[in-house]
């Protein structure tokens, strides 16, 4: 049996996934409106890749990293960091980026959390509670492969 078929057999697909989520409290994140220098600030000192990005009611508009910061200020012959300033957070971030809500089960997170870092976990009225990482996930899988 290939492991797809065993996770496909087993209750941990139709688990909730509240119970891997990072509650927003403990999220890094960064609004709209923030300029870059900002949000690459908060992406050196919380050590990850990519953010979400808030409105001003907690929704999740979409998501920023350091690598989209970068690129933004990029010039023909060296990084032109006095730029960092000059832009907003809504200027270079991604608007795609993977939601659930906080309802749905685990095989629908882990599909998502194969082309991203994170997947945003939203309420019923669509403002960000949490998020589930790349991370939990597979420690849900090792934890449940190392119990077989």
């Amino acid at each position: 049996m290939t492991l797809l078929q065993t996770l496909k057999n087993s209750q941990v697909m139709d688990n909730e996934i509240q119970e891997l989520m990072v509650p927003h409290e403990r999220v890094a994140h960064v609004q709209l409106k923030n300029p870059l220098d900002h949000a690459l600030l908060v992406l050196i000192k919380s050590g990850y890749t990519a953010i979400p990005v808030l409105d001003t009611d907690y929704k999740v508009c979409g998501q920023i990293g350091k690598a989209q910061i970068l690129d933004s200020i990029l010039g023909i012959e060296r990084m032109e960091m006095e730029r960092l300033h000059d832009y907003k957070v809504e200027d270079v971030m991604t608007t795609k980026v993977p939601r659930l809500n906080k309802d749905e089960t685990f095989g629908k997170a882990l599909m998502l959390s194969i082309n991203h870092p994170f997947v945003c976990i939203e309420d019923d009225d669509k403002a960000f509670i949490g998020l589930m990482t790349r991370r939990s996930i597979l420690a849900l899988i090792h934890r449940y492969f190392s119990k077989s």
